[in-house]
């Protein structure tokens, strides 16, 4: 098979896919005819044949997919014009400590936010498929630890944690919120299945008393 068909059945396999697609499914398009390499390079040409359009092939931690340029959201939002669900500054700060701090426990999230972690956070966090439990710390009462999942790369347009914005010095909860939301608003949150990105506006609407030590029970969503 030549470049150019290899791109099609490529091309054509990635626009009917309905989740990223990895090497070694790729691979099996042609029973594993084509190297990794090969088809990596084949890749990259499509890359480059699709970047004048509204829609760009990307790689995020699950494989490669297509999905719609960041400047394309105000057009393709006038065709769902409902509201998306929203999360919570408290959500947003839970879910950047434990992208940044992982793995953590809710204990270490406690600590760091200032306030007790609501469980429905963790919970709504987990049924979104963007964090898991890993494992348990050997404390008392064996806290689960907690971790970002390969969906939270993938909506994120991410490849790997390497890829979050890099902090120069130990992070604060309020520079981990403000980078995890900004990649958010520039990232693929926008392309998945159920729900829009989080909005950096929202992520940055901070109150004091879940900023310092001390504050009142965290009670909010």
């Amino acid at each position: 098979m030549n470049s150019v068909d290899a791109k099609r059945v490529l091309e054509t396999a990635l626009i009917c896919a309905a989740q990223p697609v990895s090497l070694r499914e790729l691979r099996t398009l042609f029973d594993d005819a084509l190297s990794a390499d090969t088809i990596k390079g084949l890749l990259g040409q499509l890359q480059q044949e699709w970047a004048t359009r509204g829609v760009e092939l990307v790689a995020v931690a699950s494989g490669w997919r297509l999905q719609s340029r960041p400047e394309m959201r105000d057009y393709l939002d006038r065709l769902h014009p409902e509201k998306p669900p929203r999360y919570t500054r408290a959500a947003l700060e839970t879910l950047a400590i434990i992208a940044y701090r992982q793995p953590v426990t809710r204990g270490d999230i406690e600590d760091i936010r200032g306030v007790t972690v609501n469980s429905l956070i963790i919970k709504q966090l987990e049924d979104r498929g963007w964090v898991e439990a890993i494992g348990h710390r050997e404390t008392v009462g064996r806290p689960a630890l907690l971790a970002t999942t390969r969906q939270f790369l993938d909506d994120l347009g991410l490849q790997s944690l390497d890829q979050l914005p890099v902090m120069e010095e130990a992070p604060s909860q309020r520079d981990m919120l403000q980078a995890l939301a900004e990649r958010a608003s520039s990232g693929s949150l926008q392309d998945a299945p159920t729900e829009q990105p989080i909005p950096a506006a929202e992520a940055a609407n901070t109150r004091e008393s879940d900023a310092c030590p001390g504050a009142a029970r965290e009670t909010d969503l």
